[in-house]
């Protein structure tokens, strides 16, 4: 695909029409390059939105306007059919994408909103898959599970004016619309039918991703998929029908394909990216899937414990009188009613010099202060992504006050998480 770019966290993106080339930066034709930075802007100008932490416009000496991709990952699509594809910043040393782009589909698994568990990349090439092709099959095989527990069907109440008896009479109705037509019967009834709003919602994601899809695989699974919602309507209005779902036990299995139907239905994900120069922008906040995946690999390590893991833990406030500034640690661990463990997660590139505190700033340091007197916690862990400048610490780094606060910095490496959850997990057993 000739208009595709690829880049990283951080990576900077110039005009092509700049005279001189920088080996340390990607570009774009003139056109898509001005689209952009009217995203950009555009986007800047949400109240709500924190620009800063999604793309920066800069100037550079002898190269003009740059772009700098920031803490946002995903893709976006441009009017004129650019897609730009953006990864997390995980090898730094890797030819090709494969093993950055793995690992974010693994991340992206892990947050609630999306945890499908059915995806099987085996069978893929996700190197060479776009990562919309990517989304796309995530989707059809959520669909494909759902196929074999079977499309739910529910019983809805209709009225009608029909030429035949069923249910009962509504005795107004059949008065003022049957008084000369004798034949016809106004009768409210019970419907036995599969037409609901999740499955509604989903023939029409796959009826919008068979015209969209490039890839032959996922269009072949459209098409055998559009069979088994052969009498089943598209949704005529997606806000009316989102807002008639609600998840139950009885429906359980569709979240995540709800989730995944207003994503794909409406181009852009969770975060309130729009604009007038985009086709699509699905992008996720790298500290959230961070803090995510982190989340479910230390779920996996302590779950043959007796220990209680408390994600996004709440309760405790900074003032108790009145209760003010509300904590939020990332995990929270309790071995039992006296031993708890804080551990929060910063998707940040630390640096090796100790005499700037190895880039770690006073705030976050402050808050884990809070969170270790507030909770009481033996031990305070703080999770960073592992780099290459920093592997040569091949133990924690740890800080330690007079009223014993204890705190260390843990360095993950995402291509070999499980290594790091084990050592971490050895870490959290030696703690009484």
């Amino acid at each position: 695909m000739s208009n595709l770019l690829v880049v990283k966290e951080f990576d900077k993106i110039i005009n092509s029409n700049n005279k001189k080339s920088w080996m340390k930066c990607h570009s774009l034709p003139n056109d898509t390059f001005e689209d952009l930075k009217r995203f950009i802007e555009e986007f800047k100008e949400d109240e709500t939105a924190d620009v800063l932490e999604f793309m920066r416009i800069s100037y550079q000496r002898d190269y003009g306007e740059v772009i700098t991709v920031r803490n946002y990952v995903g893709l976006i699509e441009m009017k004129d059919g650019t897609q730009i594809e953006i990864l997390p910043k995980i090898s730094y040393e890797e030819e090709g994408h494969s093993i950055s782009k793995n690992i974010f589909i693994k991340m992206l698994r892990s947050l609630r909103d999306f945890s499908g568990k059915v995806f099987n990349s085996a069978s893929l090439n996700i190197d060479k898959m776009t990562l919309y092709e990517v989304f796309i099959n995530m989707y059809l095989q959520e669909v494909r599970q759902l196929i074999k527990k079977g499309v739910k069907s529910f019983y809805e109440k209709k009225e009608e004016n029909l030429r035949v008896y069923k249910g009962k009479i509504v005795i107004k109705e059949q008065l003022r619309n049957n008084f000369i037509h004798k034949e016809r019967f106004h009768v409210e009834y019970d419907d036995y039918t599969s037409n609901r709003p999740e499955n509604r919602l989903i023939k029409s994601t796959l009826l919008k991703l068979q015209k969209e899809s490039k890839h032959v695989k996922n269009k072949t699974e459209i098409r055998n998929l559009l069979n088994h919602f052969e009498y089943i309507e598209q949704s005529k209005n997606y806000d009316n029908d989102f807002n008639k779902v609600v998840i139950t036990r009885e429906n359980k299995e569709y979240e995540t394909l709800v989730n995944w139907s207003k994503v794909l239905l409406y181009d852009k994900s969770f975060t309130a990216f729009s604009g007038s120069t985009i086709a699509k922008a699905i992008m996720f906040p790298m500290e959230k899937l961070f803090e995510s995946y982190i989340s479910s690999e230390i779920k996996k390590v302590t779950r043959f414990n007796n220990w209680s893991v408390s994600t996004q833990d709440r309760g405790l406030y900074l003032f108790d009188s009145p209760e003010k500034f509300s904590l939020r640690p990332d995990i929270v661990i309790r071995k039992n009613e006296t031993q708890r463990i804080v551990l929060d997660t910063k998707w940040k590139i630390l640096i090796d010099n100790e005499r700037r505190n190895y880039g770690v700033t006073s705030s976050d340091m402050y808050q884990m202060y809070a969170y270790a007197k507030k909770y009481n916690a033996q031990k305070v862990f703080v999770l960073y992504p592992m780099s290459p400048e920093m592997e040569r610490y091949q133990e924690y780094i740890s800080f330690s006050s007079k009223d014993n606060v204890n705190i260390s910095l843990v360095l993950i490496d995402l291509i070999n998480i499980e290594n790091s959850m084990e050592t971490l997990y050895r870490s959290l057993k030696q703690i009484d």
